[in-house]
């Protein structure tokens, strides 16, 4: 039907729409006329695979990357050579996948005049491939953009840090870079009084509302199936296709977590329960400015408010959140009251727990799908699958809504943007 749509918008464009409310008035003040906002057109997500145990395991990233890439385009009838660069966040390729990411788009069918580069920004680099397409629209350099991010958490481990100096040994924050994420969560539990109980609690109710939203198909539209080879113990290959996530875990219970033991620390309250998922997926967003998205009859699906990266300490970088959020609200002249949908990354319960009773944000506007806990956390893949999850929940809703993705970031940073969702 989408399809359907935006061709027919191609051969006669609609009416424009009503004019905007005050609030999407104090968000676009700062910028120029409305032709001018950077837009989020589409966006397709793979289903999130366990790591090393699931139907992803054996698949390649430029394989996963390239299923969404293809399919966003494919469902707004868009030709590759309209995309002024691709952008691609990864965090465990060698060289942030630049060499996958090409190889990626030519497996995609795209042509060799289209440029691709990839970002590395941990946990953010989805997130940060959307950005960096937006501030490339915005300087005029191309009009339109695809946003992508991916992860095999199954093919690269994270076990190496690469080559770094014997002087970080020498300096606190430096040392601090290199502290085991487990451990910057137990040490967010431990500096602002997050217990065992509320970590389970709030893991609890991330696997719930994944398995509501998995049972009424709320993910469907969002995700693309993709057909790949698993390989057995004996090496026997054979095909399946992966179309639902598969870390929800809907038989899950306060018992049950409460019996898990910690995963970092004897005497710790992160386990692998409250802790988010190793997994492998991909995602992709087509990015544009108005005035040329409106040219091509394209849709509308969301519209970029704000922004912000903050750096924190990073012995408890999982506070990142509740700095960025507050950043990127007040570049897009809006507060926490008026935001309809928070999509935080759960890199671990403690931190998520932190930043959502430090902003005062109510527990109903919170990943409201589940999240990481429940869906898991392809590293590269997350920003840009949370954008995606953001904008379909916003538009379920059926009226006009403000959202916000989030994620703490490695090393002591956090990352979020602000999305409007127009209206149908």
């Amino acid at each position: 039907m989408l399809r359907l749509k935006v061709i027919s918008g191609h051969l006669s464009p609609g009416s424009p729409r009503a004019g905007p409310d005050l609030r999407a008035a104090r968000c676009a003040a700062a910028a120029g006329g409305p032709g001018d906002d950077v837009v989020v057109v589409h966006g397709r997500r793979t289903a999130i695979g366990r790591a090393k145990r699931g139907g992803f395991k054996d698949t390649t990233p430029d394989e996963l990357l390239s299923a969404v890439m293809t399919a966003v385009l494919a469902d707004v009838a868009l030709s590759p050579d309209k995309l002024g660069d691709v952008c691609v966040g990864n965090v465990l390729q060698p060289g942030a996948g630049a060499l996958m990411a090409r190889v990626a788009h030519f497996l995609s069918g795209f042509p060799e005049t289209v440029p691709v580069f990839t970002v590395n920004r941990q946990c953010s680099s989805g997130l940060q491939a959307v950005l960096n397409i937006a501030g490339a629209i915005r300087s005029r350099t191309i009009d339109l953009g695809l946003a992508c991010g991916v992860e095999s958490m199954s093919l690269q481990a994270m076990s190496n840090p690469g080559d770094l100096s014997p002087r970080l040994t020498e300096n606190l924050k430096a040392r601090d870079c290199i502290i085991p994420m487990g451990i910057t969560s137990e040490n967010v539990a431990e500096r602002f009084g997050v217990s065992r109980q509320q970590q389970d609690a709030f893991a609890l109710s991330s696997q719930q509302k994944a398995a509501r939203a998995q049972s009424l198909g709320l993910f469907e539209r969002e995700i693309t199936p993709v057909s790949t080879k698993v390989v057995d113990g004996d090496g026997r290959e054979r095909r399946v296709t992966i179309s639902r996530d598969e870390g929800v875990r809907a038989e899950t219970t306060l018992e049950g977590l409460s019996k898990l033991r910690p995963a970092f620390k004897p005497d710790g309250t992160t386990t692998a329960g409250n802790s988010s998922q190793v997994s492998d997926g991909a995602a992709a967003v087509l990015v544009g400015r108005r005035s040329a998205v409106e040219a091509l009859g394209l849709p509308v699906l969301g519209v970029l408010r704000g922004s912000a990266v903050v750096g924190v300490p990073p012995d408890v970088m999982g506070i990142g959140p509740a700095f960025a959020i507050p950043a990127a609200l007040k570049q897009a002249g809006l507060t926490v009251d008026e935001i309809d949908v928070f999509e935080i990354n759960e890199a671990f319960a403690s931190q998520a727990v932190y930043c959502v009773e430090k902003l005062g944000i109510p527990m109903e506007k919170v990943n409201p799908c589940g999240g990481a806990i429940a869906l898991g956390h392809p590293l590269g893949c997350t920003g840009a699958r949370q954008v995606v999850t953001l904008l379909n929940e916003l538009r379920r809703r059926g009226r006009r809504g403000y959202g916000v993705v989030s994620m703490c970031i490695g090393t002591g940073m956090g990352a979020a943007a602000v999305f409007e969702y127009p209206g149908p």
